[in-house]
């Protein structure tokens, strides 16, 4: 079983910056693939970024040139950092990885963007 947790959402002013984290335990072999997604009240979950191995992350419109995935393959965690963050980045932000051919998802931690 793969366990995700994540952690870093909060309150912020417009333009400010935001770290998330998302770690994953359990029976772990390798993660090829995670990505975070984020959802807000009436709208469905939307993909944000993406990281594969030995591949360039990929992004969102919305968010490119403000947001970087990264990971650290040794902890199991894969990071988001957002920049210069807008009221419509307010939303739940969910990790998701695959793994063992399963999508596993953690429990979400809110982002809210405002003044």
């Amino acid at each position: 079983q793969v366990r995700l947790v994540e952690s870093g959402g909060g309150l912020v002013q417009p333009g400010g910056s935001l770290r998330l984290s998302c770690v994953a335990s359990g029976t772990i072999f390798s993660i090829n693939y995670m990505a975070w997604y984020r959802q807000d009240p009436g709208n469905g979950r939307e993909l944000v970024a993406t990281i594969i191995s030995g591949t360039r992350p990929n992004y969102a419109d919305s968010v490119k040139g403000r947001f970087t995935i990264s990971r650290d393959s040794a902890k199991n965690t894969v990071y988001l950092q957002m920049n210069s963050l807008k009221p419509e980045d307010t939303a739940v932000y969910y990790c998701n990885i695959i793994h063992g051919g399963s999508h596993y998802w953690g429990q979400g931690t809110q982002v809210t963007v405002s003044s």
